[in-house]
């Protein structure tokens, strides 16, 4: 086959493609090495070093891009007024809460309020058919039969022995008969009164009949109609007298020293965002909480619109005496694992970390209680560059 002018002979051919491959060979050097091999920048010649740590110390070299990122100020005191803010919670006052005992165990016939009910003092709660009430009406009966007998006796034989007929052994037998059935007697009555009933009560209405101890709400009911109490010592209900409650407030173990008796404080409900509500801290436990590591603290509040439920969730804070701490802005406090810390120049452009231990949060700013001194050069912005 003839060979044409325009086909190239195989040597061109293999000029051709060794141009194409140094070609991508050069693209592949300055990609790899970057463009300086055009320019002669890459000659071996290293940037400047960002920061150089000096043991625990930082350095931040000069010519390092660093320093114009890196704002530095002198640490201020400020009078801050120091609060503590806890979760707490509503809860009715102990002391104006009972536990409704029944004094005999029987059966349930009747209840007379539900849950969540309000009752007076004395009001009738529960209507119970006591064999026991029964056997104390019926001992009470025979004890005041056996006290007229006695009676009887001993005027009988106080005749008789006036005219003569009657022994002295007989007289004074009857005489102690008589005082034997007047105790009897007289205790019958009494475990009546314990009981709470009538011991001159008609047979149809000789039942038990449970009265409210106190004035309040209903705020457990463990009883229904036809409930069998075998255990008077297990209580029925629970009433709560709510016209004063408890705002009961956790204060974490390293706050301890900060709470005190009479301190002022401000409560805040979940319920009612803005209704803010003022007190004095009326008791602050002496025990620390062993599953929590805190402790409890108290403030009561009048609640006669029973606005404030039990187990309401609220917000303490507790106002401090105004005194002059550090402040720093916010920007200046990073995290260090668990712990606060700030960077501190110790000399020109040299820095060491500090832990800090914050106090309060206002804004943009932070009362520092530890770690800064007034005077203090603190990194203020960009310390998290030097957060290594």
């Amino acid at each position: 086959m003839p060979i044409h002018d325009h086909e190239p002979s195989f040597l061109g051919r293999a000029f051709l493609w060794g141009g194409i491959g140094l070609g991508l060979l050069f693209l592949a050097a300055l990609f790899t090495h970057g463009f300086g091999l055009l320019n002669g920048s890459g000659r071996g010649e290293e940037p400047p070093a960002l920061m150089v740590r000096q043991g625990d110390k930082i350095l931040v070299p000069e010519g390092s891009a660093l320093r114009s990122r890196l704002s530095v100020e002198p640490a201020a005191a400020q009078p801050v007024d120091p609060k503590l803010v806890l979760p707490a919670v509503v809860e009715s006052d102990p002391a104006r809460t009972a536990l409704v005992l029944p004094a005999l165990g029987g059966r349930v016939l009747e209840l007379k309020v539900a849950l969540g009910d309000r009752v007076a003092r004395g009001q009738a709660l529960a209507v119970i058919d006591s064999p026991d009430l029964a056997q104390a009406y019926d001992d009470n009966d025979k004890a005041a039969d056996s006290f007229k007998l006695a009676q009887k006796i001993l005027a009988r034989q106080l005749q008789q022995s006036k005219i003569g007929t009657a022994s002295d052994q007989d007289l004074d037998q009857a005489k102690s008969n008589a005082t034997q059935a007047e105790a009897e007697y007289a205790r019958t009555q009494a475990h009546l009164k314990t009981l709470g009933v009538r011991a001159e009560a008609r047979p149809s209405g000789r039942l038990l009949t449970v009265t409210a101890p106190v004035a309040g709400s209903v705020t457990i009911l463990a009883v229904t109609p036809g409930t069998m109490i075998n255990d008077p010592t297990q209580p029925i209900m629970t009433i709560a007298d709510l016209s004063t409650v408890w705002v009961t407030a956790m204060a974490p173990e390293k706050d301890v020293a900060a709470v005190t008796k009479n301190q002022d404080a401000e409560v805040r409900l979940s319920a009612y965002p803005d209704r803010t509500l003022h007190g004095k801290v009326l008791f602050v436990s002496d025990v620390i909480e062993p599953d929590s590591r805190r402790n409890k603290l108290r403030i009561a509040f009048a609640n006669a619109d029973h606005a404030l439920k039990p187990n309401m969730f609220a917000t303490v804070t507790l106002l401090g005496t105004q005194r002059s701490r550090v402040v720093l802005p916010s920007s200046a406090l990073l995290m260090n694992n668990d712990r606060t810390s700030v960077f501190v120049a110790v000399a020109p452009w040299t820095f060491e970390r500090r832990t800090v231990d914050p106090d309060l949060e206002e804004g943009t700013s932070v009362a520092i209680r530890s770690g800064v001194n007034i005077g203090d050069q603190v990194v203020v912005r960009g310390g998290i560059l030097l957060n290594d």
